[in-house]
């Protein structure tokens, strides 16, 4: 959660060594993926809160899993898909603009 690039590269490179010896497997596990976890520093601070979580997704997919469960065998795959669809673009009416929309590129 630093301001900058470079403060979370200080705070990582401190939380390495000092957990490094407690739990070396942890602190190799998030080595390997630091360029991946602090991928969101390349894009405008706007974003960041949008680029770490993954809430919107599961929370969409939770619905949709929910329900594909309880209906298992009530239909084809069609008709499954279907009701997929139309859960997430019912889903989709609540969702929230993202912060610095106007910042992105458009593809028109």
């Amino acid at each position: 959660m630093a301001e900058t690039q470079e403060g979370a590269d200080k705070a990582f490179e401190s939380c390495v060594k000092g957990y490094e010896a407690k739990y070396p497997k942890a602190m190799e596990c998030l080595v390997k993926d630091r360029e991946s976890m602090l991928a969101f520093y390349d894009f405008p601070a706007m974003h960041w809160q949008h680029i770490r979580t993954t809430n919107p997704i599961e929370s969409v997919f939770a619905t949709v899993r929910l329900r594909t469960t309880k209906t298992k065998n009530c239909g084809s795959r069609q008709t499954t898909l279907a009701m997929a669809w139309k859960l997430m673009t019912t889903a989709q009416k609540k969702w929230r603009r993202l912060r610095g929309y106007w910042q992105m590129s458009s593809r028109e």
